[in-house]
């Protein structure tokens, strides 16, 4: 009795039909699958787009941020180098600075170099803030940079510095200029002013204070200006 059940069981459901997709169903579906991809690549292609946009803009934030620190160190480990000046038999502090130029000698150079680098920080409104290193031996290092090409190092800034002088020790002063030859030491610090030269790409103003920590000379003693 058992094995009569069982074949007409599976008699019944194998004489039953089964349904397949039609055609009009697989075009159907095809067109909605297609439709999610390109609704799907559409927005990957989005985010991507958007995350290419703010990592470019994260990764200029960071090299101007990296700028800045590199020359605040380059500034804060500035030596009074000095040099004999043939014509005059003297020796003197190297360190010429002005409103838009600043040469110095750092015990730091980017390139992670031994010895002393002599560092010009040249500041032009068509060509942005630029840099010239070259080692800063016994001599007095212009005329080597004179012979050197300068590199972008702020395309899009133009910069001011300013230089402080302790009188006393209750009187300083920010001097737009600073000559070496004329001080015998270097300055307690320097300030720098990047203001960007196209205000359309959405730069801001940076600005930074560098302290020096060696601005004397050993064997130099420095010469205060006269009010």
């Amino acid at each position: 009795m058992k094995t009569v059940i069982n074949v007409a069981w599976h008699t019944k459901h194998m004489r039953s039909p089964q349904r397949g997709f039609t055609l009009l169903e697989l075009v159907l579906s095809m067109t909605l699958s297609a439709l999610l991809l390109g609704m799907l690549s559409a927005g990957v292609y989005a985010v991507v787009n958007d995350w290419q946009n703010e990592t470019s803009v994260l990764d200029t934030s960071l090299d101007k941020a990296l700028v800045v620190l590199q020359l605040e160190r380059a500034l804060l480990a500035a030596f009074p180098h000095s040099y004999v000046d043939n014509e005059r038999l003297a020796r003197f502090v190297y360190f010429k600075g002005t409103s838009d130029e600043l040469r110095f000698v750092s015990a730091i150079s980017p390139q992670h170099q031994p010895g002393l680098t002599a560092w010009r920080l040249l500041s032009s409104a068509d060509k942005g803030l630029q840099l010239t290193l070259t080692p800063a031996f016994s001599d007095n290092p212009d005329t080597r940079f004179e012979l050197l090409e300068p590199l972008a190092l702020l395309s899009n800034y133009k910069a001011e510095f300013r230089y402080l002088l302790q009188r006393n020790p209750d009187e300083k002063e920010w001097l737009e200029e600073w000559d070496g030859q004329v001080m015998q030491s270097l300055p307690l610090a320097v300030y720098i002013v990047l203001t960007p030269i196209d205000k359309q790409q959405g730069d801001a103003v940076l600005d930074l204070i560098a302290p020096i920590k060696t601005y004397r000379h050993e064997d130099i003693q420095p010469v205060l200006p006269v009010n």
